[in-house]
């Protein structure tokens, strides 16, 4: 049964750093801006109180990560960087030339690179609908945003070091 819910894949390392995140920003994090609020609203009238309307949009902010991130962790497939069979999948690095340009990039969420300086385009983006499941030497083209065609070649297909 499809219930249109998007699963993202993540390593376990990512879905540990990800959880202990949302433990921090729904416990101390939550603490901590509520105080912020409550010495900021003491200063006196709101209207004119940019403290505390620093500390509540922080609070917005605050509370649209843990939304994110508690969406993210209840679909998340858990497991190992998948293994590179020289087809295009999420969790892979590809390499390809878009538009002219060869460019390197981690396909899947961006949660999955942490401290990596990789690029990272989502499987749902045109892009990544465009390559799935192509190998090596396979060429194809996409839409962007902008109408404009684009065409890919892929170059390599190459497992996630992390």
């Amino acid at each position: 049964m499809t219930t249109g819910t998007t699963v993202t894949w993540l390593t376990q390392e990512a879905y540990d750093r990800l959880a202990a995140e949302l433990e921090t920003l729904s416990t101390t994090g939550r603490e901590e801006i509520a105080k912020k609020i409550e010495s900021a609203r003491e200063e006196g009238d709101l209207k004119e109180n940019s403290g505390y309307h620093a500390a509540k949009d922080e609070q917005g902010k605050q509370e649209a990560r843990i939304r994110t991130l508690t969406q993210l962790l209840r679909t998340a497939e858990v497991g190992e960087s998948p293994e590179s069979q020289g087809i295009v999948q999420p969790g892979l690095v590809i390499t390809a030339n878009i538009a002219g340009d060869e460019t390197r990039f981690l396909l899947g969420s961006r949660e999955i690179a942490g401290d990596s300086d990789l690029d990272v385009y989502s499987e749902q983006s045109p892009l990544g609908e465009a390559i799935m499941g192509l190998k090596a030497g396979e060429t194809t083209s996409y839409t962007a945003p902008n109408g404009k065609s684009i065409e890919v070649s892929i170059t390599s297909v190459d497992t996630f070091a992390g």
